[in-house]
């Protein structure tokens, strides 16, 4: 199993980013490389569109909204791994209200890859989806 951890610090408090993100369905709002997130399910699972038209669909595993996290699963992706679970969590700055961590991590089995192939890969994606989310957040 290889996993990998990004976090940015934003500038906006901890209640503003995770009424931003913490939505299951919200991805579109911040996230400029899946505009499309469909909930279906009750809400527990999402099917998102990325800008190459490819289609992947995610299941809510945990949601602690007093935490500010949740975490969720892939069920159908074109990625080269299995048993993935990932967790986006918002953190308080202990002494700034108007700074927040956000967090985005990952854990998963290669698929017929090397380890560090696909660690990079996700890397990036949480990478560049936190600089979004900054961006985004002003």
């Amino acid at each position: 199993m290889a996993s990998t951890s990004v976090s940015r610090i934003v500038p906006a408090s901890p209640d503003h980013v995770w009424r931003l993100v913490g939505g299951f369905g919200s991805l579109p709002d911040w996230l400029p490389f899946i505009p499309s997130s469909t909930l279906e399910d009750g809400g527990r699972t999402r099917r998102l569109g990325d800008r190459e038209g490819q289609t992947i669909v995610e299941r809510l595993i945990a949601f602690d909204d007093e935490a500010r996290s949740y975490s969720y699963s892939i069920l159908e992706a074109p990625f080269p791994v299995t048993d993935y679970l990932s967790t986006l969590r918002v953190w308080a700055i202990a002494g700034d209200d108007a700074v927040s961590e956000v967090q985005w991590s990952g854990r998963f089995t290669p698929r017929d890859v090397p380890d560090a192939d696909v660690v990079a890969l996700f890397t990036g994606i949480y990478s560049d989806g936190l600089d979004s989310l900054r961006t985004a957040l002003g």
